[in-house]
């Protein structure tokens, strides 16, 4: 069976309808930036493109990514795979860069995104299981 990698596109939809969380597009000047939010009002992921310099990656332009929060002690072990940078614009103890563009499989991508979820939600776990 082929992979699947995670996109924007993607990411969007998964977030969308399993967390019933559309993305929110708040700056003017970075309209490419949308992040996802709990109905608390807490941040669980955010897509941006990043110019491939500040993240520390060769070549030129911009690059998809997706910010996630972990545990602090998966953090230096998640860095350890391919597609996985420190945050960009976040705290970066806490937060993760996924790569997206075709580096990092999207069932990785979205046991990400739910482990951010449930790590920002306030009590109990959200009742929907991730099926990309």
């Amino acid at each position: 069976m082929e992979k699947e990698f995670a996109t924007r596109e993607k990411i969007l939809a998964v977030a969308t309808s399993t967390f019933s969380a559309p993305p929110e597009y708040l700056w003017k000047s970075y309209p490419n930036y949308a992040i996802f939010r709990h109905p608390n009002k807490k941040w669980f992921g955010a897509v941006m493109d990043v110019e491939r310099e500040k993240l520390g990656l060769s070549g030129t332009g911009k690059v998809d990514i997706l910010a996630v929060q972990c545990d602090p002690i998966m953090r230096s072990s998640l860095m350890q795979h391919p597609g996985i940078l420190p945050a960009y614009h976040m705290n970066k103890d806490k937060w993760v860069s996924v790569l997206l563009d075709s580096t990092v499989d999207l069932n990785e991508c979205c046991a990400l995104l739910d482990m951010s979820y449930e790590i920002t939600e306030k009590k109990g776990k959200h009742p929907n299981k991730i099926t990309p």
